[in-house]
């Protein structure tokens, strides 16, 4: 009956793995190699949400996601993310997100508070606080707020990117600023977007150019983390979409950094992320790890900005200046 149970939990809780497919989700297609790589990305997800979904304990859906290949490991703690959060966020939940960063999911923190706010694209409002109960560290908090904008942009496309749609009034976090939260949920509308354009710089470019100018920090430093994270570009499409975002190379190198950062936690940095860190931010994954951590030291919120965003602009300022150096 227990077997039974889960795997009914699993069925119910686990979207289909057609969702993932670019032709499904009506998304750009580059060439077959990066369809590949975007559509592995998606079924990585759904096999880590998948875990989550049916485990008995945090352990054994560890157990599963560890044996996943390293390339793609991120994106299943992600969405294991989402499935504990999910479990967290229905009815008779428990404490499955607090559990899961206690234990393994420490080196991937990053991933599953992304992965928290796809399960808050999910559930109803009422149900957000006992989803989030989990998530306590005030500067990571926003990163829910990532995983929020690209769920909806990845699955309301027309809505969320090609009407450019914004969310008024966002009620998360409770204790605010609210006003930070449309930043936040751009960031993974742009991030998103690197999947809605099949990694094609130009069309990614001229997707976010499309925004309004005060939105399009935020958009192109969410393509950055997903052009360095996810992949699916070689060196000369990613310096293009660096040219083509030119007046936004502050942010494009801070989300570059960011994701080599969450990669080199993990211990999961690809040739890829070499590659895109040292063309995108100007650092190696290592470096750029070392910038992102020192400035996160004595950082707190002060009356004005949230700390995320302050240790945003750190690592873009010191980017910026290890840049100058470098030319």
């Amino acid at each position: 009956m227990a077997m039974t149970w889960r795997a009914l939990r699993r069925r119910v809780l686990t979207p289909n793995t057609s969702e993932t497919k670019l032709a499904t989700r009506g998304f750009h297609e580059k060439s077959p190699a990066s369809r590949e790589l975007l559509e592995s990305v998606g079924e990585k997800f759904l096999a880590g949400y998948a875990l989550a979904a049916e485990a008995r304990s945090v352990t054994e859906a560890e157990d599963g996601l560890d044996q996943l290949p390293a390339q793609f490991r991120g994106f299943a703690y992600e969405g294991a993310g989402m499935g504990f959060g999910m479990r967290d966020g229905l009815p008779f939940g428990g404490q499955w997100i607090e559990r899961f960063l206690q234990g393994r999911g420490t080196e991937h923190v990053y991933m599953i508070y992304v992965g928290v706010g796809w399960a808050m694209a999910r559930l109803p409002k009422f149900r957000w606080a006992k989803a989030t109960a989990g998530l306590t560290d005030p500067v990571f908090r926003w990163l829910a707020l990532d995983g929020y904008g690209f769920h909806q942009a990845y699955f309301h496309t027309e809505k969320y990117v090609r009407q450019q749609y914004q969310e008024p009034s966002f009620p998360w976090p409770p204790e605010g600023p609210a006003w930070y939260a449309d930043q936040a949920i751009d960031q993974g509308i742009g991030r998103a977007t690197w999947f809605v354009c099949g990694s094609d710089p130009d069309l990614v470019a001229d997707t976010l150019d499309a925004f309004p100018a005060a939105r399009r920090p935020d958009l192109y430093a969410g393509a950055s983390l997903a052009a360095t994270y996810a992949g699916a570009a070689d060196e000369t499409e990613l310096r293009a979409f660096l040219h083509r975002g030119g007046a936004y190379r502050p942010q494009i190198a801070q989300a570059s950094a960011f994701a080599a950062t969450a990669r080199v936690r993990a211990g999961l940095v690809t040739p890829h992320t070499e590659l895109a860190s040292r063309v995108l931010c100007g650092a190696a994954p290592a470096h750029a790890a070392l910038i992102c951590n020192d400035s996160l030291l004595q950082l707190s919120d002060n009356a004005e900005v949230p700390a995320f965003e302050l240790w945003r602009q750190r690592i873009a300022s010191s980017l910026t200046s290890l840049q100058g150096t470098n030319t």
